[in-house]
């Protein structure tokens, strides 16, 4: 079972063409993406194309090609010469014995002559095409400073697959070092990764050199979707992590991980957009993320790798993936240039308090969201005694439409908008009849 994005977005780290990866789509445990491949034998009995009189037109496709089908061309028959009477006519006139062997002899001459450099000029040609064969000097595939074969080499070192397994099932994600001493070194990855087999699941963590090692949990966050792994290996490559805010549309993002298993898989695209609102998991254990918005392919088994930037550092964490429905090989489905990525700068925070307490906090307003609530904007149906919002005019019925100038239209936008600050900060709240409400942002212990 490979992991894969859950719930409306599913949160998932292809290929070209991928094979189920490859969300090898229903197509792949995975991905749809993947064109199917037709096998070189197919065309190793393709009959020879006879004089171009007699070829058969090829009707052209019209539909993407499933297996190879040979037309059949007409095939020459076997050359035999056609012998036809003459009919005698006596000459007139004899001719000169000596003026018609001259001239046959002239003709034969010329035959041969022909015929001589035609074979002369046909071995040479074959003897060039064939045996002697060039090499082009030098490198034939440079690489720019910075381009994404030289981002890959760097950034591959820090990236494992995680694989876990317990009697009830098993599943495959992605995850990154972020910090290594001596002795011991954390992995970042999805909390739906480190929990996707059962909280008493075997975790097990390859690396790229095909070592593998056990990991224990020390933290977890379901309301970030994000969890921190210890592995008792010191000294290993850390990731460089970047400023999430500094992210703008149309920057490069190239996303790291194992898709379907395929570890080290590098794919490649562009940041679509920013702060999209976007929920994964269970009622029970929801996730609400102010996600970065790429179409770097992300299927199945790269939830919990990187999404990095220009510079090779991490941006983000590949998380969530929208879909089509359960289309690719294994019920399951792949990459539709949907994916999302938990801002780095959120994650940072997360993991820092996960590794120093094995729990984090989230920031909180201190109000309940009525999520029934059908019209524009957020509806209070309650606030909380003692919260941060307790000591403000805001009261249950009002309909918050902005916090800070950024349009809110739903209860879920108004958590995820939350949950991008911190505790402490002191944000204002409008409301539908245009009045504002500045609160201070609390902080609550993540379940």
């Amino acid at each position: 079972m490979t992991d894969s994005p859950n719930d409306s977005v599913n949160p998932s780290e292809p290929l070209p063409a991928p094979n189920d990866s490859v969300n090898p789509s229903e197509p792949l445990p995975a991905p749809t993406d993947v064109a199917p491949t037709v096998p070189a034998e197919a065309f190793s009995d393709l009959p020879q194309v006879p004089d171009s009189t007699h070829v058969a037109q090829v009707p052209i496709p019209t539909a993407s090609v499933e297996t190879a089908h040979v037309i059949d061309t007409p095939q020459t028959a076997g050359a035999t010469w056609v012998y036809q009477s003459k009919v005698y006519q006596p000459e007139s006139k004899p001719r000169s014995p000596i003026l018609v062997a001259v001239v046959a002899a002239l003709i034969a001459g010329f035959l041969a002559g022909a015929v001589g450099y035609q074979i002369a000029a046909t071995v040479a040609n074959n003897s060039d095409t064939y045996t002697n064969l060039t090499t082009a000097p030098g490198d034939t595939s440079p690489r720019p400073d910075g381009s994404i074969a030289g981002i890959a080499k760097n950034v591959l070192p820090v990236v494992v697959s995680i694989d876990v397994a317990s009697s009830t099932g098993e599943g495959t994600g992605s995850g990154f070092v972020i910090k290594s001493n001596n002795l011991s070194s954390y992995i970042l990855t999805n909390n739906h990764v480190a929990v996707g087999a059962g909280s008493s699941a075997r975790i097990t963590v390859h690396f790229q050199n095909q070592k593998s090692i056990g990991a224990t949990i020390v933290g977890r966050d379901p309301s970030y979707d994000l969890a921190v792994l210890k592995i008792p290996v010191g000294n290993l490559p850390v990731a460089t992590l970047g400023n999430s805010d500094d992210v703008v549309v149309g920057d490069t993002a190239i996303a790291v991980g194992s898709p379907l298993g395929l570890s080290g898989t590098v794919t490649s695209g562009i940041i679509s957009a920013l702060n999209r609102p976007v929920t994964a998991g269970s009622s029970g254990d929801s996730s609400f993320i102010n996600a970065i918005q790429t179409d770097a392919a992300i299927n199945p088994g790269n939830s919990g790798g990187p999404l990095v930037n220009s510079l090779g550092q991490v941006i983000g964490v590949n998380s969530a993936i929208a879909t089509l429905g359960a289309t690719g090989l294994g019920g399951e489905s792949g990459s539709i240039g949907l994916g999302f990525a938990i801002p780095i700068n959120e994650a940072r925070r997360v993991a820092t308090e996960l590794m120093r307490t094995g729990s984090s906090t989230h920031p909180i307003i201190g109000i309940t969201v009525d999520m029934r609530y059908s019209g524009a904007g957020a509806q209070v149906s309650e606030v909380t005694p003692d919260g941060p919002a307790d000591n403000t005019d805001l009261k249950p019925g009002d309909v918050i439409t902005a916090i800070d100038g950024e349009v809110v239209n739903d209860g879920t936008e108004l958590i995820v908008k939350i949950r991008a600050r911190n505790a402490g900060d002191k944000v204002v709240l409008t409301r539908k009849n245009d009045s504002d409400v500045t609160v201070i942002l609390g902080s609550k212990p993540s379940e």
